[in-house]
């Protein structure tokens, strides 16, 4: 009976959602837009360094320091285009509510085609495919603020 009691007092009295499994209610776009960021700024290091390997000696130490550069440059882009996926999954899956989808019905094909887009820009070192990665994160976050009441100042 005692037992009941301590276990109905520490049950919980409704059931929440969040991103972290605990209800903090903290939620926002910033991570995947500085991570898709990320992923154009290491496109063009990627392709500045394959440019400046092309006037380096094959075999030389600045040939090392060049393909070191790039290697390091790819590693980076390949986890910066995960984490923004992950980024959007966080905010498709447990944000956006069914209100936000009456008011902005393309929402779930905004979020599939970032989602897509980051895969591709996994796949290739394209500098068109990461702008666009950022643009459909932007359109993402305008959306996310404007379900907020706007960007904090």
């Amino acid at each position: 009976m005692l037992r009941e009691r301590i276990l109905a007092a520490l049950a919980p009295r409704r059931t929440v959602h969040a991103h972290c499994d605990i209800p903090c209610g903290i939620y926002d776009p910033h991570g995947a837009e500085i991570a898709a960021k990320t992923v154009s700024k290491m496109v063009a290091l990627i392709q500045d360094g394959w440019a400046e390997g092309g006037r380096v000696e094959p075999g030389s130490q600045a040939d090392l320091e060049v393909r070191n550069k790039v290697i390091r440059c790819v590693k980076v882009k390949e986890e910066h285009a995960e984490l923004c996926k992950r980024e959007l999954q966080v905010l498709w899956s447990d944000y956006f509510k069914p209100e936000h989808l009456e008011k902005h019905p393309d929402l779930h094909d905004r979020f599939w085609k970032a989602l897509k887009q980051a895969g591709k820009c996994k796949q290739s070192v394209d500098a068109a495919a990461a702008a666009e990665l950022e643009a459909q994160v932007a359109r993402i976050a305008d959306v996310f603020w404007e379900t907020k009441g706007g960007r904090p100042s």
